[in-house]
């Protein structure tokens, strides 16, 4: 990108705020119109001259769009990683916009507000039958342990959370992990994880919106690909493993926490589970025709529903899926 279009892109106050509100968080037009106190139209004008110049970027969720800084997000950019520290130090010698962004931040406050309060109307809609769903299973903070665990020999690096849901393990591992790409298909559950993670550093944590059986990711992408209480969702396990290893680097690893093989069939039509577990032979077999090693996995059976978590590493390359399935 040229110096000049990014020297013309700054030279708006309206833009040097917004790109201060970027270094906080991810934030959707309508938001930042909110807080800056300007309409939508006008914001937008803003967005696309700094997305232009290489300074943000935007995403689509369903009829929201939102703009987060590149800065954060790719290493390597020396000019993005200059911007946000000269704004910083903008903020601490201007006194004029500092007071400008203090104000921002003060209605950033109302936005971070009304985003928990969306995710807490959400969860009380749905506790009845998560706490039910619960009552069968080991308990949350001795799984998450366990998976912490499981994955603490090596780096996690560039980790993938499909079917992050409330953002739980993307929270978990964010601090481990060199970025957190949270995705899930359901634009509520990224509400509700975007209230979840709002507080922690921008450009740690990446949410999109995608079907994981058609991943929106380049081959090779990720370190540590995770599917929390997913794959039972899948019709097509086969399909997700598979495009879980196309976005996997070589070497790079694979965590899944689901239910082992059970006969709750209520559990089709109450909480829309395709599968009802699955047996080690299974998943063994999934991992396997995927591209990974599987690892020998580790059970937890303190429910009437056992929780088991599957690891895998992944051989090679996607192509090499293609070729043995040619193979067969």
């Amino acid at each position: 990108m040229r110096i000049e279009t990014i020297m013309r892109a700054l030279a708006d106050p309206t833009r040097l705020r917004i790109m201060r509100l970027l270094s906080a968080m991810e934030l959707a037009v309508g938001e930042l119109a909110q807080v800056l106190g300007q309409s939508q139209p006008r914001v937008s004008r803003h967005a696309g001259i700094l997305c232009d110049a290489g300074l943000a970027e935007r995403h689509r969720e369903g009829s929201w769009v939102f703009l987060r800084a590149s800065a954060g997000r790719e290493r390597g950019n020396a000019v993005g990683e200059a911007v946000a520290r000269l704004l910083a130090i903008a903020e601490r010698e201007d006194a004029d916009f500092a007071a400008a962004c203090a104000d921002d931040r003060r209605q950033l406050a109302a936005i971070r507000a009304a985003r928990a309060s969306s995710a807490e109307a959400y969860f009380a809609r749905h506790a009845e039958e998560w706490d039910e769903l619960r009552k069968l299973h080991s308990p949350d903070d001795l799984v998450e342990r366990r998976l912490a665990e499981a994955l603490d020999g090596e780096p996690l690096g560039e980790v993938l959370d499909i079917g992050t849901g409330t953002g739980r393990m993307a929270e978990l591992f964010s601090g481990k992990a060199a970025r957190v790409v949270a995705l899930d298909k359901s634009l509520d559950m990224l509400r509700v994880a975007r209230a979840k993670l709002q507080d922690l550093p921008a450009g740690r944590v990446e949410l999109v919106q995608g079907d994981f059986a058609a991943l929106p990711f380049a081959p090779h992408s990720f370190d540590t690909v995770l599917l929390h209480q997913v794959l039972h969702f899948a019709q097509d396990p086969t399909a997700a493993l598979a495009e879980a290893a196309r976005v996997a680097r070589p070497g790079g690893r694979i965590a899944i926490v689901d239910f082992a093989a059970h006969q709750h069939e209520e559990l089709r039509d109450r909480h829309a589970h395709a599968r009802l577990g699955f047996t080690d032979g299974a998943l063994d077999t999934l991992l396997s025709e995927a591209g990974y090693d599987p690892a020998p996995p580790i059970a937890l059976d303190e429910g009437e529903l056992v929780v088991k978590i599957w690891l895998g590493t992944r051989r090679g390359g996607p192509e090499d899926v293609t070729s043995r399935k040619a193979a067969r």
